[in-house]
């Protein structure tokens, strides 16, 4: 059966065969640490849990409309007032399946065939499909590591063409972790108001930054600026909802209302008890929150200074996210018995039962990235197997 052309140029993902890779030998017996997961650990907290229960023995278990429940949209709206000093109408919010669902939904109403989109890397690896799959072209810009990632102005403006219609910026990074500072986004605005393009902002680790860096939401640095930005966020990270599904877009009003539009002749709206849930973990308690960050933050701490002990590898310090980015240029070369990164976790996996995820899939190839959203239990036993792998191979 012929599939579509669409469906055809889709790259394969490097993560889901590393996780396929893991689940085979944890079937067949052996203790895999999976430091792969771009998810929480912890259980989605029980006022959340209570709140999803109500909803159900009430009846709230039939369609809602495309674009979520009036009383959760009305929560974000609040969100964005209190969090980042942006004032939406509940006309420019739209609740999504999923702040990934927001994005793809987002791409399919702003890009036309042969339309580009300039994107950082390292990047997350459904930004380049999502574009690719409105039938657009990702243009990638690159964040060196002597600058922890971050792209410039000067490499925004060299990448802009005719066809260029948006800019993508993630900041917390996944998979980086690093955190842009309100005079760097200012910078990269200016470019793109420059040229009229739209801003997609992705701030779903928003709540999730570990230093003296405060969040800086690109939209809220003037008029300007939120006029000509999308941003788009969700429950998953911040209250360790991954599967309840629920994300959210916020923006210019006609945007939303197409992205609403293309939702009720896909998904038709997103999960009816999923939205209470959400609703119950914007307006309640915050107290979860701070409790999963101080974890984190411990978390990280150990992760950064296990890497930076073990000879040849190389890290920056993530301030934000739940992932540390590593160097392993310099053992893989060294070995000289692996062709590359993807090799070498490849052979970490076999070797140590340790699942890390290769950086090609996220456009550098020189680097894992590390989920420390796990038990820091499981961290220490995986940072010993890891030192212990890049120990026997110098």
């Amino acid at each position: 059966m012929k599939l579509s052309k669409r469906v055809q140029q889709l790259t394969p993902s490097t993560t889901l065969a590393i996780t396929a890779k893991a689940k085979a030998l944890r079937k067949q017996g052996h203790d895999v640490i999976g430091l792969g997961a771009g998810e929480p650990d912890f259980n989605t907290p029980d006022p959340i849990l209570r709140a999803a229960e109500e909803a159900m023995r009430a009846g709230h278990t039939k369609y809602t409309p495309s674009g979520g429940i009036p009383e959760l949209k009305q929560a974000i709206v609040e969100k964005f007032r209190r969090d980042n000093g942006l004032t939406y109408q509940p006309e420019q919010i739209v609740v999504t399946s999923g702040a990934k669902h927001a994005l793809y939904n987002l791409f399919q109403v702003l890009i036309d065939p042969g339309d580009e989109v300039i994107i950082p890397a390292p990047y997350w690896v459904s930004y380049i499909e999502q574009v690719k799959l409105a039938g657009g072209v990702p243009v990638i810009i690159r964040g060196e590591e002597s600058r922890s990632f971050k792209v410039t102005p000067e490499q925004l403006r060299g990448a802009i063409t005719e066809r260029t219609r948006a800019f993508l910026i993630n900041s917390p990074s996944n998979p980086t972790g690093m955190v842009y500072n309100r005079e760097e986004l200012e910078a990269l605005g200016r470019v793109c108001l420059e040229h009229g393009l739209v801003i997609i902002s992705d701030e779903i680790y928003e709540h999730l930054i570990y230093g003296d860096e405060a969040h800086v939401s690109i939209a809220q640095l003037g008029p300007e600026f939120y006029e000509r930005t999308i941003v788009i966020n969700g429950v998953s990270k911040t209250y360790s909802m991954t599967g309840w599904r629920i994300g959210y877009a916020a923006g210019h009003a006609e945007v939303i209302q197409a992205m609403t539009g293309l939702s009720s002749h896909s998904t038709s709206n997103p999960t009816s008890v999923a939205q209470y849930a959400a609703l119950a973990a914007l307006t309640g308690s915050q107290e979860p929150v701070q409790e999963m960050k101080k974890a984190f933050k411990e978390r990280r701490d150990y992760v950064v200074q296990r890497i930076r002990n073990i000879e040849g590898l190389g890290i920056q310090e993530p301030q934000g996210a739940f992932y540390a980015f590593v160097n392993v240029r310099n053992v893989v070369e060294a070995l000289g018995r692996f062709r590359d990164v993807d090799e070498w976790v490849k052979a970490l996996l076999e070797e140590e039962l340790v699942a890390v995820v290769p950086g090609s899939g996220f456009g550098s190839p020189d680097h894992i990235r590390i989920s420390y959203a796990t038990s820091m239990d499981q961290l220490e036993k995986a940072m010993d197997r890891i030192e212990r792998f890049v120990k026997k191979h110098r």
